[in-house]
């Protein structure tokens, strides 16, 4: 559980990233593409500042969650990422006035509800230890093998 910081930061920074791609897709209004102007629409979606903002919080957000998985198990530390959809549809509600109707509510709900008990496997520190404890008994065979 003591990395539950670095991981609520890759789920709010994957959020982040989300709501600064659709604030720049809005920005930019509905595509068309053609052959002779696909290339130049790429790179004015890629280089909108809101987009390439979004990207770079991204690229932020995967730096996070690699840190996570060198210290956590997966199984436990992919679970919180379900939690960016919960902020993402909260945040599209407030900010750009989008539907939040009974069935998302009740959807959050039970994302809400699995990222709990997900949580409380790792409470006792199983999912925090595997990999140290895992480390340390590479580290005794070979102090052992050294000793013979």
């Amino acid at each position: 559980m003591k990395y539950i910081v670095f991981i609520l930061f890759t789920v709010l920074t994957n959020a982040a990233a989300q709501l600064m791609l659709k604030q720049g897709m809005l920005t930019l209004g509905p595509l068309s593409f053609t052959a002779d102007t696909l290339i130049a629409r790429v790179f004015q979606i890629v280089f909108n500042p809101w987009v390439f903002a979004g990207l770079v919080t991204f690229v932020i957000s995967m730096a996070s969650h690699l840190y996570v998985l060198s210290k956590v198990e997966l199984s436990f530390a992919y679970p919180f990422l379900s939690l960016a959809y919960v902020a993402v549809a909260v945040f599209a509600f407030v900010l750009f006035k989008e539907d939040l109707n009974s069935w998302r509510i009740a959807g959050i709900a039970f994302i809400c509800v699995g990222t709990v008990l997900i949580a409380q496997s790792g409470r006792g520190g199983h999912a925090t230890d595997t990999v140290e404890t895992a480390e340390l008994s590479k580290i005794n065979v070979a102090a052992s093998e050294i000793s013979r």
